[in-house]
């Protein structure tokens, strides 16, 4: 801040200041309006009107086909019948009626028969005949048990030789531990996946007349990621066995012992999802922690990788582009990003055309999702190339007609600096326009990062890796993360290491949901 008494008596310079005055108050509040759109705003980026109308005026600019745009993109409003309601034919006005709601199947039928008052009709005292019947249903919710399982083993001994037979102790997943399967499953689910903390799980827990203080679950969640850290290293080979990976990190407040604050911890994210090309292979991610954001971690996670890293601009992953082994494949959803917040702020028209000529690129996308490499490059080379050449030369000649040092330039310098790993998809059917299947598999983390707020150690930071490992790669074979986890912890304490494999959601077989809940 100035006094008035350091402000300069040149009028000329007077001007200068306030112009730049100006243009760090336009700053700071495009950026705080940033942070509050971020913290409680829409996750979605969605286009208003005005938005629309400038996609329209670019789509024209650009002269695409009209199959190309038409649907996907330009959301044509609904405009008001020229004839008044009351004139409207009855025939055409169905009235509205909701469908039957059914409950599934497997839930377990309780039926409560009520019997009319009077087997003899009221009027005329005649013996009354069974018409039929209404049926209804109402879903109820009964309250989750806890179970004690006795095992029981007798000893048997011989009365010449005094020799004493007696069944073997079965195996527990916590040796010598008091926690079944069942139970350490629920925990780490309730953690991990439904973002309940320890602390409240106690007084879940509690309710139902059981006591678990906080450090034993923390101690049950320790043992079991130790014994699953070796299944969850083989969805890490899996993971990097592809020739493409989607890679990404967010923030994770760690406690600092000695200190009395947080540090910030790293989840770092790699995911395999060939799906959107038409592959069969299963999807599967592996999480990792470190205690802080250098490159040198990317680094190490991936030297055994070759092929295709779609990831951010993060410069940690630049070493891993220089030997040829890896590609780099960036993310059009941070390019556009970049364009929206400005948008979202200052309504800026430039900034919606480049939305909307990026759009054109998503819509094409949306057409061959799920279709083979080589037909996506296709359409790709038919349709996508020539807008990506006019998005490049729009680009450029706005550069030097804004300021270097705005928004705006700097949005579109983001994007021209990796043009050439932005437009890989262009050249590669393999690859995805954007890096949304890391994007999404952070989302558990960032969540459980709102309920949980701080994880206690490094080695927190690492189990809670491990386990969001298996919850997110089950997830996404569409395996019940409970009943999975349930059904290792049942068998990886006796599970030869060789075979671990044998455990990787895809390749177990878990009982129908009926049996479980009998169970």
């Amino acid at each position: 801040m100035h006094s008035t008494a350091s402000l300069p008596n040149n009028v000329e310079e007077l001007k200068r200041l306030l112009i730049g005055r100006d243009a760090m108050i336009a700053q700071l509040i495009a950026e705080i309006a940033q942070l509050k759109r971020r913290q409680f705003g829409r996750s979605a980026e969605p286009m208003d009107g005005d938005l629309l109308a400038q996609l329209q005026l670019a789509l024209d600019d650009l002269r695409v086909v009209p199959e190309v745009v038409e649907a996907p993109i330009v959301k044509v409003p609904a405009t008001e019948s020229t004839q008044p309601l009351a004139a409207a034919s009855k025939q055409n006005v169905l009235p509205f009626r909701r469908a039957p709601r059914s409950f599934p199947e497997h839930l377990p039928r309780e039926t409560v028969v009520h019997q009319a008052p009077h087997c003899t009709c009221p009027e005329c005292g005649v013996a009354m005949r069974r018409l039929g019947e209404d049926v209804s249903e109402v879903l109820e919710f009964v309250h989750s048990h806890f179970k004690v399982i006795q095992h029981v083993r007798p000893k048997l001994s011989c009365g010449q030789c005094a020799s004493v037979v007696q069944s073997p102790a079965p195996s527990r997943p916590i040796e010598r531990g008091m926690a079944g399967p069942g139970l350490l499953a629920q925990v780490l689910i309730a953690k991990y996946a439904d973002h309940c903390p320890l602390y409240r799980q106690v007084g879940i827990y509690r309710r139902s007349g059981i006591e678990l203080d906080r450090a034993t679950l923390a101690n049950w969640v320790a043992q079991t990621a130790r014994l699953m850290e070796p299944l969850a290293d083989a969805i890490g080979r899996y993971v990097l066995a592809g020739d493409k990976v989607h890679g990404d990190d967010t923030p994770t407040p760690v406690l600092d012992p000695g200190r009395g604050r947080t540090k910030t911890g790293r989840i770092w994210t790699y995911v395999r999802d060939d799906r959107p090309a038409g592959s069969s292979a299963p999807a599967a991610v592996r999480y990792h922690y470190s205690p802080d954001r250098k490159g040198l971690h990317p680094q190490d996670h991936l030297k055994h990788f070759k092929g295709i890293l779609q990831a951010d601009g993060y410069a940690g992953y630049g070493s891993l582009y220089q030997d040829g082994q890896v590609t780099e494949a960036a993310c059009w959803a941070h390019a556009r990003r970049k364009f929206y917040d400005l948008y979202a702020t200052s309504k800026s028209p430039l900034a919606a055309e480049a939305i909307g000529r990026i759009g054109v690129l998503y819509a094409v996308e949306r057409e061959i999702r799920g279709q083979r490499p080589e037909a996506r490059l296709m359409v790709r080379q038919a349709r996508s190339v020539a807008v990506l050449e006019a998005l490049r030369a729009w680009l450029a000649t706005t550069l030097v007609q804004v300021s270097a040092k705005s928004d705006l330039g700097g949005a579109i310098k983001y994007a021209l600096v990796r043009w050439q790993a932005l437009t890989l998809f262009s050249r590669d059917g393999r690859v995805e326009i954007d890096n949304n299947s890391a994007e999404r598999s952070i989302r558990p983390v960032v969540l459980g990062r709102r309920n949980y707020m701080f994880a206690g150690s490094d080695a927190g930071g690492q189990r809670a890796a491990i386990i969001y490992s298996l919850i997110g790669t089950a997830l996404l074979n569409a395996v019940e993360p409970y009943a999975y986890l349930r059904h290792v912890l049942e068998r990886i304490a006796d599970h030869p290491i060789n075979r671990i494999d044998d455990l990787l959601p895809w390749n177990v077989q878990l009982a129908p949901v009926a049996e479980r809940l009998a169970a």
